[in-house]
């Protein structure tokens, strides 16, 4: 007997902005996690499954690089398709896009859940030899009020008979794709897969949730996703350092922190000769013990000529997320008599925290004049000097 193929639509097209912390710039499932993003831990918790044949992210429209920077390689991998409008539309455009290779189940998952097990999982699937759909549950320990006009309580629900649900919700792929196609059809939005299958008349069994399989919605959730990864890792903090130095050349701008600032001189160099990156990548390496920037992105590499300093921070960002670590804070300082740096210090803050998936608040962009004194003093070049706090696991 052939085993069954089993497929994992994993839905990730919404924004997630109800989950942004302190002005971060990435939505919920992008966001770094225990040094790696949300949608990452949850594609590894299927990868971690044997069992599963197929992966289907359904990623928004708008973040198509978002997703590609994560740069997952398995063969179950396929590559994601375009959501729609709703959750239940995302849900169908997967289902669409496996329809040619038919698989025999279908797991449905929310990217924003990262916990997901592989005994949960293999309980959903092993719930399908026997009905038509599953999916994890919890009972409800709260007293449930129901009100009708959001003010006063019309009556108190018996909680003994409520259950949380979770995903991933496992269904047989042929009746949930009808499902789906005959939901699309009436003035309905459905809050779950599961709903949908009830609705079409479906049998979905219940199998026994876990307390971990949270769902990040707001930013709350974000705290209580860090307390449980670290709660595998024992962690410690790093401190790393980093210094920098380019001379000035004839020319109209300078880059400092990914900003392009009008100039009366450029800074002399093999790559943009962005200082204010150049010591912050170096603080970052050193706080994890990679080396510098000259380790891993040589000047004698002509590839580099005129690169621009952000592709050697993201390289110092996805290191601490292959190290299971996470950026606490930055810190950088610049010396020069001129460019005047205070009105582009959000801008700075805002390219470095986009490079890096973490939020502005963690970043501190500071700048000052050596009075006149020595080599910037005489406007001869420009210096930065930085910090970086990063959490990884600890090495005994």
């Amino acid at each position: 007997m052939r085993s069954k193929s089993i497929a994992v639509i994993i839905v990730a097209a919404g924004k997630g902005e109800r989950a942004i912390v302190d002005g971060a710039p990435d939505p919920k499932q992008y966001r770094i996690l225990g040094g790696a993003p949300v949608f990452s831990r949850t594609i590894n918790a299927f990868l971690g499954v044997p069992e599963i044949t197929q992966i289907l992210p359904i990623i928004h429209a708008e973040h198509a690089g978002r997703y590609a920077a994560i740069s997952l390689a398995d063969a179950r991998l396929l590559p994601p398709v375009i959501g729609g409008p709703t959750r239940q539309a995302s849900v169908l455009e997967g289902l669409k896009a496996l329809a040619p290779s038919r698989p025999d189940l279908v797991l449905i998952q929310d990217a924003a859940r990262p916990f997901a097990t592989p005994a949960l999982i293999a309980s959903v699937i092993a719930a399908l030899e026997q009905h038509d759909g599953a999916l994890p549950t919890l009972p409800v320990t709260d007293t449930i009020k129901r009100a009708l006009d959001g003010q006063h309580v019309a009556a108190t629900e018996d909680r003994s008979q409520l259950y949380a649900a979770q995903t991933p919700q496992g269904f047989r792929f042929g009746q949930i794709f009808s499902a789906h196609m005959r939901a699309a059809t009436i003035r309905r939005q459905f809050t779950d897969d599961a709903e949908i299958a009830e609705w079409a008349g479906l049998r979905v069994a219940m199998v026994a949730g876990e307390r971990n399989n949270i769902k990040i919605t707001h930013p709350d959730d974000f705290a209580r996703a860090e307390r449980i990864v670290s709660g595998d890792l024992v962690m410690e903090t790093r401190i790393g350092t980093g210094f920098d130095v380019h001379s000035f050349e004839p020319g109209d701008h300078v880059w400092l922190g990914g900003v392009r600032i009008p100039y009366k001189y450029q800074l002399n160099g093999h790559s943009d000769s962005d200082v204010a990156l150049h010591a912050l990548t170096d603080a970052i390496y050193g706080a994890i013990g990679a080396g510098d920037i000259g380790v891993h992105f040589p000047p004698s590499d002509m590839q580099w000529k005129g690169a621009a300093s952000t592709l050697f921070l993201k390289h110092a960002g996805e290191l601490v997320a292959q190290a299971q670590g996470r950026i606490v804070n930055l810190d950088v300082t610049i010396v020069c008599e001129g460019p005047k740096i205070a009105p582009h210090v959000t801008a700075m803050r805002d390219v470095i925290a986009t490079t890096l998936g973490i939020a502005p608040a963690r970043i501190a962009v500071k700048a000052t004049t050596s009075e006149k004194l020595g080599f910037t003093g005489r406007e001869e070049g420009i210096v930065a000097m930085a910090s970086a706090s990063i959490e990884v696991p600890r090495i005994d």
